[in-house]
């Protein structure tokens, strides 16, 4: 609306306008009914956008611990290079052997501490994967109940310009549909 008083808008916003202003039930019905579904539109986009940025999170959480995990396997990989070149050693100088052993030894016990800390880091990848699918799950069914909500308000809407009791009748169903899948998304 301008400074003017001048208001612009769609044939069937007026419609729903003069409907509502004419005192009819019907428009007063579905004015309340599409301000209610609006309303829990509302709460299941947010609830939405959230679950889904927590799914992506989770997800980027897995990405990163499979990134640390991988360079640890590397580095537990470089040390047992390194300690099969000390047995390599210990075959051709002998007079070194007691050097060999200690350095041997010393990369033994540092791919065990390795090898605890990569499969640790897996380990945490693979739970925050599981987190990010456990996520999605209730993402999924918010985005099918918001869908049965914006039907059932085209609905509802479409119910005042033509009138017809059994549009409205079809809207409930659908907002009864939406409302059902917006429970479910947090049972699961």
């Amino acid at each position: 609306m301008s400074d003017h008083g001048f208001h612009v808008h769609g044939a069937h916003e007026h419609e729903v306008e003069h409907q509502a202003h004419n005192g009819t039930n019907l428009a007063q019905y579905v004015a309340m009914f599409t301000a209610i579904l609006s309303a829990c539109g509302a709460v299941i986009s947010y609830q939405g956008s959230a679950t889904q940025t927590e799914a992506m999170m989770s997800k980027n959480d897995a990405v990163l611990k499979k990134a640390e995990a991988t360079d640890q396997w590397s580095f537990y990989q470089s040390k047992s290079s390194k300690g099969h070149l000390m047995e390599l050693a210990l075959d051709l100088d002998p007079k070194h052997a007691e050097q060999y052993r200690a350095k041997l030894a010393k990369y033994e016990s540092d791919k065990n501490e390795i090898k605890t800390k990569a499969e640790a880091l897996d380990n945490d990848a693979k739970k925050a994967e599981e987190q990010s699918e456990r996520l999605m799950g209730p993402h999924h069914r918010l985005a099918e109940s918001m869908t049965f909500t914006q039907i059932a308000i085209a609905l509802a809407s479409i119910t005042i310009l033509t009138r017809k009791r059994w549009l409205f009748i079809v809207a409930g169903v659908s907002a009864a549909a939406g409302l059902v899948l917006w429970g479910l998304a947090f049972m699961s």
